[in-house]
């Protein structure tokens, strides 16, 4: 029996590569790229079987979660259409490792590709000789969704219409590579790519020197320069398109906004003024100069393509025309996308480019033509059936490829009957049969199926650069047709390896060369308000929690009965009933209270913990870009289920305890985390004032005053000032007043103040702006007050303040519609 002890000596994990060397390459098949690898790349795959080795040992399932963990760690994570959850993105610790010498043959051909699209789209969207010369049937390219008429004859700033580009590679049995799918619109992965590649090198150290794996970074920069270099100012501002986060791969967009230093924006934000692009900022309207979208390109504008988009940016194209926004890629690029242009790029790459593709796709037949229908029909049993465009024909209800020969008799039937009346709809291709690689399964290695999804992206020059490797897609099953795999359960990292020392290169500048900044950039309005609603969330399931959590200690608890007067648990009930989060109980008799509270702890509806915590998680996914890795799984954690009432609710007050630490000590002092703090000043004074109101006014009891600390968390700091017992002034000063207690209403205010105070005015005049001024007022307000002035309307009134200094925030800071994109001292940037 194998052991599962952990190697001490490099010569241990050599044993162990050498074994699982030899068990793999015996029975496995010929076209797998490891069997079949020559002597220096069988020598790279020992390298790394021997550090994977090095890692876990023989316990090859132990190096997998590993590598799980990491990929968690950085953030990765995808979504499957129509789920609210996201999965974790699986990932294989053993990568695909190529030589230099057969990356730089895929790189050219890669290269090669992407001009012949370039000039293929250009062409369509320019003179169109290819469709008046015969060489590119006009169905074709009209039939296609994604060809935009309203871009025809438009040129994009800088020329280009491609600057990023992503290609589905197979290599065939025989080691040859292969075309099996183009990607202009918005192609998805480069991020995974790098999140693949950290994990990977977090769990395998040494692979990276040892084998002088060509590193991402040089790839990025140049991509950013390149976007930079097409924009009209010399410094430009950049943003990254995201749909939001419903989007399957919004975390992986999050991630690259992140990493390459893009504002990571929605159509909300952005808004076009005299064919300018600008993004609502904190401190007005700031230019944008350049745009990675990942919008579907029908849904970037609804004044020119769907008017019923409402992601989009009306006015964008116009602004694209005047020259003054760069959008990569530009809207219509999809038009070559299209299986049915796979019929035709062999041909058309000798025109253009006189030469034949480097990279060959897999023989297509468009059934627009004739002749081409018949191929299809007659040897149909041997052929994969495709849709000819992005929208699933009749034949083909679930819209994905098919091989001919499993389709049962109705099928077939269905099919050629609708193949006969939209022929245009459909293109047969050849079965493409693909190598395997070495996957970790059950423990132990096994091939399986992939594919390689490669990137290119333009430079500051305007020519093309390849990401080394990419990633890796891995069929489930070891069936290896690339119809059959589809997209892959699992990923991989690709490794391109050399036998010369990569520099170690980083997408970060040299810190001699760096000019220091302490502004962290521009922060926009829709940030902002997450940020805000983020605190204010945070700080009220808290405050909640806590009046359930006092309610549970000093009544269910207790063993002999409630240890609240009656009147007491009325009011706390009242406090949790105005939150919204539970109907009144009938009674305050034991089991009512119990009910009472754990609907107010866990319901799935209302205002309840449960569902604060929701709101808050939903921020947080939407903020990936601005928050730390740690604050995002404490918010990303599920709700506690095990032990008793009070045994989850002390785990949600530990859980927000922690939130709240990392807040304060983790998140720099920028205007971000101002908004996150100003939150929970207002939402704790907004819950202070109401605990006064409800526990602190005339006529209050010992054990309302009691429970009134200790909501406040002020029960200490009294006992510490005062040994006569619970008086209801003294309380009301420390709970109210008293500037020095952090959890005064007094300290909130303050606090409030000094955030508004810091953060950008838009007029230059020197007066108080509305929400500068209603914070002034308040504090006068609480500055002036003497604790035995303190009732139920002065408690009201500071309530009624605090909503208005929040709408207050909203209106200048959280820029919504059209109406402030022309107030007076709108800053233009």
């Amino acid at each position: 029996m194998a052991s599962k002890a952990v190697p001490t000596s490099l010569f241990d994990a050599a044993t162990i590569a050498d074994r699982w060397l030899a068990d793999y390459c015996g029975p496995k098949p010929f076209a797998d790229v490891l069997v079949t690898a020559r002597p220096d790349d069988r020598a790279a795959w020992r390298i790394a079987l021997e550090e994977l080795a090095s890692v876990g040992g023989e316990a090859l399932d132990d190096t997998r979660e590993r590598v799980q963990r990491h990929a968690s760690d950085i953030g990765t994570g995808f979504r499957v259409a129509g789920e609210r959850a996201e999965r974790p993105w699986p990932l294989s610790p053993l990568p695909l490792l190529i030589g230099a010498g057969e990356w730089q043959g895929i790189a050219a051909g890669v290269v090669q590709r992407a001009e012949l699209l370039e000039a293929v789209i250009a062409d369509i969207y320019g003179p169109g000789m290819l469709v008046a010369n015969g060489h590119l049937p006009a169905a074709l390219v009209t039939g296609s969704p994604w060809f935009l008429r309203p871009m025809m004859g438009l040129q994009p700033p800088g020329g280009f219409h491609l600057h990023f580009y992503a290609v589905d590679l197979c290599r065939g049995p025989a080691g040859d590579w292969r075309v099996l799918a183009d990607g202009v619109r918005a192609p998805v992965g480069a991020g995974y790519a790098l999140e693949n590649r950290l994990s990977v090198s977090r769990t395998l150290g040494g692979l990276q020197s040892r084998l002088n794996i060509e590193r991402h970074a040089p790839f990025f920069a140049a991509f950013r320069e390149g976007l930079a270099a097409v924009c009209r100012r010399a410094e430009p501002r950049i943003g990254l398109l995201t749909p939001g986060r419903w989007n399957q791969s919004y975390a992986e967009q999050a991630h690259l906004a992140r990493y390459l230093g893009f504002l990571l924006v929605e159509g909300a934000d952005l808004s076009v003024l005299e064919d300018r692009l600008y993004v609502r900022t904190i401190a007005g309207l700031k230019r944008v100069d350049a745009l990675w979208r990942r919008v579907d390109p029908r849904f970037l504008d609804p004044l020119a393509f769907d008017s019923t988009s409402a992601i989009g940016v009306p006015g964008l194209v116009d602004a694209m025309a005047a020259g003054n926004v760069v959008l990569s890629s530009s809207p219509g690029s999809g038009v070559v996308e299209s299986a049915a242009l796979n019929a035709f790029l062999p041909q058309l790459a000798t025109r253009l480019t006189g030469a034949s593709l480097l990279l060959p796709n897999a023989a297509t037949w468009w059934c627009g033509g004739e002749a081409e229908r018949q191929e299809v029909i007659e040897n149909i049993d041997r052929m994969v059936i495709a849709p000819a465009f992005a929208e699933a024909p009749l034949g083909l209800p679930a819209g994905r490829p098919v091989v001919g020969a499993a389709l049962s008799p109705d099928e077939r039937t269905a099919l050629l009957a609708d193949l006969d009346r939209r022929p245009q709809d459909y293109v047969g291709q050849e079965v493409v049969r693909l190598s395997s690689m070495p996957v970790v399964s059950d423990g132990r290695l096994t091939p399986r199926p992939f594919t390689v999804r490669v990137f290119a992206a333009r430079d500051a020059n305007g020519a093309w650069t390849v990401l080394p490797g990419g990633f890796a897609r891995i069929g489930e099953h070891a069936d290896e047709r690339a119809v059959v795999m589809g997209d892959g359960t699992w990923s991989a990292d690709v490794c391109v390896h050399g036998p010369e020392p990569v520099d170690k290169v980083s997408l970060l500048p040299s810190v001699d060369t760096v000019n220091l900044r302490r502004n962290p950039g521009t922060l926009p309005s829709r940030v902002a308000d997450n940020l805000y609603w983020l605190g204010r969330y945070l700080e009220r399931g808290e405050a909640l929690l806590g009046t359930i959590r006092v309610l549970l200690g000093h009544s269910i608890g207790a063993d002999t009965g409630a240890a609240l007067a009656p009147d007491t648990l009325w009011r706390l009930i009242g406090l949790i009933v105005a939150s919204g989060a539970a109907p009144p109980p009938a009674s305050i008799r034991r089991q009512e209270l119990t009910q009472f509270a754990k609907t107010a702890l866990e319901a799935e509806e209302g205002f309840s913990v449960r569902m604060i915590n929701r709101q808050a998680r939903g921020i947080g996914a939407v903020s990936r870009d601005r928050l730390a890795g740690d604050l995002l799984q404490l918010l990303d954690a599920p709700y506690p289920t095990r032990g008793h009432m009070l045994d989850r609710a002390g785990s949600l007050q530990r859980r927000y305890a922690a939130l709240a630490g990392l807040s304060a000590e983790h998140m720099s002092r920028t205007d971000g985390w101002r908004f996150h703090d100003l939150g929970r000043r207002i939402e704790r004074a907004t819950a202070t004032a109401a605990a006064v109101r409800t526990l602190g006014t005339l006529g209050a009891s010992a054990d309302d005053l009691s429970t009134l600390l200790d909501l406040a968390n002020s029960q200490i700091s009294y006992r510490q000032r005062y040994l006569t017992g619970m008086a209801r002034v003294p309380v009301v000063d420390l709970v109210t007043l008293d500037p020095g207690n952090p959890r005064s209403l007094a300290f909130q205010v303050t606090t409030i103040g000094e955030h508004l105070a810091r953060l950008p005015t838009l007029g230059d005049d020197g007066l108080a702006e509305p929400q500068q001024a209603l914070a002034t007022a308040l504090q006068a307000v609480i500055s002036t007050t003497r604790a035995v002035e303190i009732d139920d309307a002065v408690m009201r009134d500071v309530e009624v303040r605090l909503a208005a200094l929040s709408n207050a925030v909203a209106r200048r800071f959280f820029l919504q519609g059209a109406e402030p994109l022309r107030a007076a001292g709108l800053t233009l940037a």
